[in-house]
């Protein structure tokens, strides 16, 4: 890790502070600068340059412009929880902070729909309107402390996207300070379908390349009448996996389709949360249903057969909601849960076809072998949507770069079988480079081009998402030729 010399002397500083309402609202000094030096992707750090703390939107704008304007590089920042490096400021970047605006600013329940600013954390929200019998879907497992506003750079997913869609899929209209600092707002009325491009579609996952989003626009849910769970045990994660492809041939859509492998199971039965599951099974699965309560138990009937037919050691349902909630509570601690095993893990995110998914575990489980690590899964089975979390000691010298091959390759067997390297995390710093794995060169090109239509200067959050520049370098010079 390198170190910042920080200048107090530096003009941008007290530029920056003035914008913001002082120096209480402004970080630059190393010893408070370490904390903001990476986000949940730990194996890369850079300090920033400064962390400034606006308090609205025009505050924010101002930022950028004072940035634009003075060739500073800069980005924006919530929790800090993501997971693919994109809030890492890896050029020095002055961080715009946006823990300050967190406020709920309306919530419109004739229209099923709130506005929030991104600094709003997501659990927060289902929890300001449950007692009026409403939600919001979208529930990454770090929903407790994740932000909106950063569920909207990553297009964040959750246990329940299966079928309630990605973060996307939830999104109305978003303000938004383009890197010059103007502000523009797009799906004002909070509409399905406006005329023109789809820009609320480009905006949500552009990982924070292409604007800063200042104020949200979502859909929330009305309360389903019934939701019940089941837990079931497989002795192969071969017939786990079966059961998976069954349940959706039988035209079961469940909420939620989770699955966890042993190493997975081992740790979070050291963790939090444990349940009891039994230490020698291969493979847990942990099924949702909600809707119409008249259909429930119907559907879990459907359920706990297909789940007999794929050879289940046991299976049940959750006897009442205390239960239901320690088996969500054991399944969302699974990342942070590989701390009770391993020293250091790097969490991967591909996603597959679902009949891919045997051959791309035993795939997994033969670069485990190759590398020495292991590899726990944790997984949204009904998607496809793949957790390797290969397992390392980062004081063992090499073990990082093991590490990062082994995650690598594990993205690459996701896409040899027709799937992709990311369905929530994000690409960022980590998976720059793999997106070779599922995109031409002039594929890559056109999203550069794009980039540079809202980012021209690229000195927001500069070096995320696209691979260093190879070919496709090559191509834009003929094209310019011409």
């Amino acid at each position: 890790m390198s170190f910042l010399k920080i200048d107090t002397t530096d003009k941008h500083i007290f530029n920056l502070a003035a914008i913001v309402g002082g120096l209480r609202s402004i970080l630059y000094k190393e010893a408070d600068l370490l904390a903001y030096d990476c986000d949940g992707f730990t194996i890369h750090k850079h300090l920033p340059k400064a962390v400034v703390f606006p308090k609205n939107t025009q505050e924010v704008s101002k930022l950028v412009k004072y940035c634009s304007d003075n060739g500073l590089p800069f980005l924006a920042r919530g929790a800090g929880t993501g997971l693919s490096g994109g809030a890492i400021p890896v050029n020095g970047e002055v961080i715009i902070s946006m823990v300050r605006m967190k406020k709920l600013i309306s919530v419109d329940l004739e229209n099923r729909r709130a506005v929030v600013e991104p600094g709003f954390v997501n659990l927060k929200l289902t929890n300001s309107i449950s007692d009026r019998g409403y939600y919001y879907a979208p529930d990454p497992s770090s929903q407790y402390c994740c932000t909106i506003g950063g569920n909207v750079a990553e297009n964040a997913g959750g246990a329940h996207c299966l079928k309630y869609g990605v973060t996307t899929n939830h999104i109305l209209g978003l303000e938004v300070v383009l890197p010059n600092g103007e502000i523009i707002e797009i799906g004002r009325n909070g509409l399905l379908d406006e005329p023109g491009y789809d820009l609320l579609g480009l905006l949500t996952g552009s990982e924070g390349t292409l604007g800063i989003v200042t104020k949200i626009t979502v859909r929330i849910l009305k309360n389903p009448e019934g939701k019940q769970t089941v837990l079931a045990y497989f002795d192969k994660v071969e017939d786990g996996s079966q059961a998976v492809s069954d349940i959706i041939s039988a035209g079961i859509v469940p909420a939620a389709l989770e699955m966890m492998d042993k190493t997975a199971i081992e740790a979070v039965e050291a963790a939090a949360f444990p349940v009891g599951h039994p230490k020698d099974i291969e493979a847990v699965l942990l099924i949702e249903v909600d809707g119409i309560a008249a259909g429930i138990e119907e559907q879990i009937n459907q359920i706990l057969e297909v789940c007999k037919k794929s050879n289940v050691r046991e299976v049940r349902a959750a006897k009442d909601e205390e239960e239901r909630g320690r088996w969500w509570a054991n399944r969302k601690t699974g990342f942070g849960a590989m701390g009770a095993i391993s020293p250091d893990y790097l969490v991967q995110d591909g996603v597959i076809p679902r009949s891919k998914l045997p051959e791309v575990l035993k795939k997994i489980a033969q670069i485990s072998k190759e590398s020495g690590l292991r590899i726990a899964n944790i997984f949204h089975a009904g998607d496809g949507n793949l957790h390797p979390l290969v397992l390392f000691d980062a004081r063992k010298p090499g073990e990082i770069e093991k590490a990062l091959e082994a995650g690598s390759l594990c993205l690459k067997a996701c896409a040899d079988v027709g799937g992709t390297i990311t369905g929530e995390h994000g690409v960022g710093i980590e998976k720059r480079e793999e997106m070779r794995f599922v995109f031409k060169e002039e594929e890559i090109l056109a999203q550069t081009n794009i980039r540079e239509v809202f980012n021209p200067s690229n000195l927001l959050n500069a070096g995320k998402l696209f691979p260093t520049p190879g070919r496709c370098v090559e191509i834009k010079k003929e094209i310019n030729a011409k």
